[in-house]
């Protein structure tokens, strides 16, 4: 094993810690929790004094967005569109004739349906507990 650094490492992401010799990550030495040492090159670096160092990490769900995560969205959007029926219902807005519906189980197992109408005329929307 090679001494004991003690200048201070540019390589932290959060709280994540590279070595600074070869770039693979720094893990705990054996029982010494103020030690972190390179598995690949023996670098080693000592702790002592970065307690008060603060790791703050937030993100919002478009930092990760995805391909996958996109197109997933794209088409349950148009099953939804496909799997609207139309029905013989009188809008309660513009009393057009017929309305689109889908129905969608969204209490519990033992109870009814919610079953969702949408006027195709003026766009009027509610929905109904069956």
């Amino acid at each position: 094993m090679t001494d004991t650094t003690i200048t201070p490492l540019s390589n932290v992401i959060g709280s994540l810690v590279f070595c600074p010799e070869c770039g693979n990550l720094l893990d705990m030495a054996g029982g010494d929790d103020d030690i972190l040492l390179c598995n690949q090159c023996s670098f080693a670096y000592k702790t002592a004094g970065d307690e008060s160092t603060k790791v703050v990490t937030t993100s919002s769900e478009r930092a990760f967005q995805s391909k996958l995560k996109n197109k997933r969205h794209l088409v349950q959007q148009s099953n939804q569109k496909e799997a609207e029926a139309m029905i013989k219902e009188k809008c309660p807005s513009c009393g057009n004739d017929e309305m689109a519906y889908h129905t969608m189980q969204l209490r519990s197992a033992d109870e009814g349906q919610t079953v969702f109408y949408n006027c195709k005329k003026c766009g009027y929307k509610y929905k109904l507990n069956s």
